[in-house]
Order: structure tokens, then sequence, then C-alpha cells
């Protein structure tokens, strides 16, 4: 496999525990990080993250996700800031997940001007215009817009350096609809807040020391999945 100059991978596999709260909001969760034995403090402003996701005709990443295989994978271009904008540093993104380890495989994307009724065929001229290697554009042939979702992430680091959350909140969802171009039509969930507590892998063996202080049930929700039923009933099963 050759790579491009471009390329970049979270070489390190690490786990991502997820946390729904439906209650309290981002003070009371951020209130819960801030009083961890951890001594969790900011690492990153807040900031808006962007996702275009990906996926077969038939959906497979979707089914792959909403079922729990144990092997499954998310495609998605990501940027940060405004959303209908000039996005000067997208990066597209395969996220890659055995269990509930994780890791992705990065390339750096062309500038693009995004608009709601962007359509297939620029979206992936982006990805023929940038420099990524042969088999990432192969994969990308089979795949095709499916969902935009955006969302508010506050960052905080422990003491140690070794454990990560994330917050999560105000997200919104557009469905893309292939017959009347782009990414019209949109839901809001401002209702649920998500934590994510994000380590290495060799430091699970001593995160029970940040967990037990939480009080929250560890569960399982994935944007893309949420969004997808959002917009097709059916198939939330």
């Amino acid at each position: 496999m050759t790579l491009s100059k471009e390329y970049t991978e979270l070489k390190t596999s690490r786990f991502e525990r997820k946390f729904v709260i439906e209650r309290g909001g981002v003070p009371y969760v951020e209130k819960i990080v801030k009083m961890n034995p951890g001594a969790f403090r900011s690492a990153y402003y807040e900031r808006q993250i962007n996702n275009i996701y990906f996926d077969t005709a038939n959906l497979r990443n979707y089914y792959d996700n909403h079922f729990g295989k144990s092997k499954r994978v998310k495609v998605r271009i990501r940027w940060y800031g405004d959303t209908f904008t000039k996005v000067e540093r997208p990066i597209l993104e395969f996220k890659l997940k055995t269990g509930a380890v994780g890791r992705k495989l990065s390339f750096k994307l062309k500038s693009f001007d995004f608009h709601k009724d962007i359509t297939k065929i620029e979206i992936h001229k982006v990805f023929n215009d940038s420099d990524i290697p042969a088999w990432v554009l192969d994969e990308l042939l089979s795949l095709t817009p499916t969902l935009l979702n955006t969302y508010k992430r506050k960052y905080y680091i422990s003491f140690d350096k070794l454990y990560r959350f994330t917050i999560d909140h105000h997200m919104v969802f557009y469905n893309f609809s292939p017959r009347n171009k782009g990414f019209l039509e949109m839901v809001k969930q401002n209702d649920i807040t998500v934590l994510e507590l994000k380590y290495d892998m060799q430091h699970d063996t001593t995160v029970g020391r940040v967990t037990k202080y939480l009080p929250f049930r560890l569960g399982k929700f994935s944007k893309y999945v949420y969004g997808v039923e959002a917009f097709n009933y059916h198939l939330a099963i």
C-alpha cells in the first residue's frame, strides 16, 4: 500500500467510552468533570465540529454500527468552525473500530466551498483534486454522501495527561438528498449531551480511578446512526 505524503495515522489504538446525558445539560456535565479526582482542566477552546458522512447505497456502514459489528468503519470529511463556508482545512477520515478500540486514517483535502445545495459530483471532485492515494479514491467510488452533522465540543485533559474528556452538545443533523441536491432537511437535538472519555489502551487498567466518580451509565451513541435514523424512521429498529 503506497501512502501519500499527506497521510497521517492515529497509530495508538485507544478506547472511546461514551456517556449519554439527557438531563442537566453542559453546566452539570462540566461540574462533574471538574470535580473528578483526575484534576481535569480545559485542554482547548470550545469549537464547532462539522462532519459529512459517506456510506454505500445499501448503508453498509450504518448497519455495521447500528448492530454493533465487531469491525466497523465510518468515512467522513471533518472541519472546524462555520458550516456553510469556504472550508480551508478539511480532513478525510476513515474511523476504524474493533470492538471498543479505535484508530483513524486521515488525509488532507484541498479547500472547497461548502453550501447547502452541494452535489455528490462536487464533493467527489474535491477527492479527485486532492493528493490522496489511489486506493482511497477507489474506496470512495462506491460511497455517497449520506449525512451532515454539526455540534459544539469542549475539551478536558487530566493532570497526568493520560485521560481526555470531550463534551458534545447542540447537535444538528442534515439529510443528504441526491434527488433535490444537497443538505436541505434539518433536525436539531439540543436535549442530549455526550460525554466521551478517551485514552490509550495501556491505561485501561487504571481508568477506574476516573470512571468510578462518574454518576453516568456507560452507553452507546453514534452521531452517524442517530442522524440516519432521524430521517429514516423505518431504520430505527
